[in-house]
């Protein structure tokens, strides 16, 4: 990892430091084209898209798009330990996420009664990234805030494993939420067959989940089309910054860095810190424990673009994270918890050197769908008001309209849309 003295660097060199590792994905032409090419297909052949890219990007040649009842006799094959884990890791994330839920409300002012009701977006598709392991947690995260909400049509795709089938795990967290329909497709043909629909997968209104770069440019792509569908929010590698005094523990600063590094090689590493020395004794820790990690190429081609940040104070840490605005925030300091009044761009923050990063992405009970790519600056992680819409409403009594009448009559003069002063005009005048 590279070590940069923050204080020797003017406002240029400060923010090409703090420049993800790649570009957004839109500026990529071969990308956007290749993902273009993907989602006219599967919008013009439907299902014979989604079985000859099956063939072409995942090696499986499907006999079916969706799950059969037979398949998920496989959940009979999960152990008992793994269940119990998704179920506890459920149960957590059950509860913060109805703690969370927005409310109806209502008040009545000068003869005007005025409120917002929250309805559930009717049909939504949950995308559920293969690879190498079945991400059962990204599972539970999309499909319990969508139960809560209260979605009529939950529409889980997944990538299906080289023998074509799903993983028990995937097939057990599926219906322990409450999702019975799962079909087997992933990457940008996914995306397409959730935003326009095919003969086999339903259309939906909205697009939920994690990918890769061509998943992402996919969501992007739709969600343009004014046939297509809106998606949760922009993506891109995962991504964390560690802010730590002299006070911290190395090794426990080493294990959350080397956590975030073995997601992806395109991942985003930094560390913020006021002291030298843990700086020293952080990147011996690294070297330490990156011997029994499995993933260790990953980690290291990771490390080689991300950086450690030597700053002058607490207060210039935080300034630095909040330009940066990562996706996970976890503080490394005394007093942490008082200090979290100065974060003001973060997708999640774990306080403490009890609060690794990965309690939030499995079982805490938060969401691990976060913001990266800097959206953490307007964006929030994913909530169960991301699978809802609000409706305001304005009930006035004959007092109301008179109360309010003549200030509407005013503005809608004044910018000269009659019919609108019309239409309060004549029922003064009724009066």
């Amino acid at each position: 990892m590279q070590v940069i003295v923050w204080a020797t660097l003017d406002t240029l060199q400060r923010n090409k430091i703090l420049q993800r590792s790649i570009s957004k994905v839109g500026a990529n032409q071969e990308l956007t084209s290749s993902v273009a090419s993907i989602i006219s297909q599967v919008k013009i052949q439907g299902d014979s898209a989604l079985f000859k890219c099956a063939q072409q990007f995942d090696n499986v040649n499907l006999d079916s798009l969706e799950v059969s009842v037979k398949e998920y006799q496989a959940i009979a094959s999960l152990d008992q330990k793994s269940k119990n884990a998704i179920i506890t890791a459920a149960e957590n994330i059950h509860h913060f996420h109805q703690m969370s839920c927005p409310k109806d409300f209502e008040y009545e002012k000068n003869g005007i009664n005025l409120g917002k009701m929250y309805r559930p977006i009717e049909k939504v598709g949950l995308y559920i990234p293969g690879g190498t392991a079945p991400l059962v947690s990204t599972l539970l995260m999309l499909a319990i805030p969508a139960q809560i909400a209260g979605c009529q049509t939950k529409i889980l795709v997944t990538p299906p494993q080289v023998d074509g089938k799903i993983s028990p795990a995937i097939l057990f967290a599926a219906k322990h939420c409450g999702i019975e329909t799962i079909y087997k497709a992933g990457g940008a043909q996914a995306i397409a067959a959730l935003a326009f629909g095919t003969q086999t997968i339903p259309k939906v209104y909205k697009i939920f989940g994690p990918g890769n770069k061509y998943v992402t440019e996919a969501k992007l792509q739709v969600s343009k089309d004014a046939l297509g569908a809106a998606i949760d929010m922009p993506a891109g590698p995962s991504e964390v910054l560690v802010i730590a005094d002299d006070k911290a523990n190395p090794a426990f600063i080493a294990s959350d860095l080397l956590a975030q590094a073995e997601h992806d090689k395109e991942a985003q590493v930094i560390l913020v810190t006021t002291s030298k020395q843990i700086v020293n004794q952080v990147l011996a820790e690294i070297e330490v424990q990156i011997n029994y990690l499995s993933r260790k190429q990953i980690i290291h081609e990771a490390l080689n673009h991300s950086r450690i940040i030597l700053a002058n104070s607490i207060n210039e840490c935080f300034s630095i994270a909040n330009s940066y605005a990562p996706e996970h925030l976890i503080l490394h300091i005394k007093e942490a918890k008082s200090s979290l009044a100065k974060v003001v761009n973060a997708g999640s923050v774990f306080v403490g050197q009890w609060s690794p990063e990965s309690v939030g992405d499995y079982a805490s009970g938060t969401n691990h769908v976060l913001p990266t790519h800097g959206y953490a600056r307007m964006y929030s992680g994913l909530d169960v008001m991301a699978f809802m819409k609000s409706i305001s409403f304005q009930h006035l009594t004959l007092d109301g309209l008179k109360y309010i009448g003549e200030t509407v009559e005013s503005l809608a003069e004044l910018e000269g849309l009659d019919a609108h002063k019309n239409a309060v005009s004549l029922r003064l005048k009724s009066l």
